[in-house]
C-alpha cells in the first residue's frame, strides 16, 4: 500500500490541532465566565468554587499557549525527502515488527494522533512510545533496537525501517 502524502499528512494534522485549540478556547471562556460570574461569588470563607474556577482557567491558557506552539511547530515543519538522509522530524517512517508494518510521521507536536483514516501514527520527541530517539539517525533499511519492544526486523538492510 502506497504511503500518504506527506503535504496531506501535514495539513490533516493541523487540523486536529487546530479543532483542539478551538474547543480549549471555548472551555477557557466557559470556565473564565463561571469564575467571574455573580453566583461563583463565595458565600463563605470556605467555598472556593470561583477560586478553583480561576485557577482551571489559568491551566487552560497555558495549555491553549502549548497549542499554539504546537501549530506553528507543525506549520514550520519542512517535508523533505529522506530517502539518502537520516531520519528527522518531517520523516515518514514504516517499521517493521515481527512482519507488522506501522507508519509513523515524525513531528514536533500532536504525539498519538492518528492520521489518514488511522494508518499513520505522530511521533514526537517527548513521545511515551519512546521512537523517535532511536529513530533519530537511522538510515532506510536500518533496523534499530527500541526500549520498550524487541528488535525491529533481523538487522539485514532489508529490514527495519524504510523512510520517505
Amino acid at each position: 500500500m502506497p504511503a500518504p502524502a506527506k503535504t496531506a499528512l501535514k495539513v490533516e494534522l493541523l487540523a486536529l490541532l487546530h479543532d483542539d485549540l478551538d474547543t480549549l478556547e471555548r472551555a477557557y471562556r466557559a470556565t473564565t465566565e463561571g469564575a467571574t460570574h455573580e453566583e461563583a461569588k463565595p458565600e463563605n470563607d470556605k467555598d472556593t468554587r470561583a477560586l478553583e474556577q480561576s485557577y482551571l482557567a489559568r491551566g487552560q491558557a497555558a495549555r491553549i499557549e502549548e497549542l499554539r506552539a504546537s501549530i506553528a511547530g507543525v506549520t514550520a515543519l519542512p517535508l523533505k525527502d529522506f530517502d539518502a538522509r537520516p531520519a528527522a522530524l518531517g520523516a515518514l517512517v514504516t517499521v517493521d515488527e515481527e512482519g507488522a508494518e506501522s507508519t509513523l510521521l515524525l513531528a514536533p507536536a500532536g504525539g498519538g494522533a492518528r492520521l489518514a483514516g488511522g494508518t499513520v501514527q505522530v511521533v514526537t520527541p517527548p513521545s511515551p512510545l519512546g521512537l523517535l530517539a532511536p529513530l533519530a539517525g537511522t538510515w532506510q533499511g536500518h533496523g534499530f533496537n527500541q526500549i520498550f519492544r524487541p528488535f525491529f526486523g533481523n538487522g539485514s538492510d532489508a529490514d527495519g525501517l524504510s523512510m520517505l
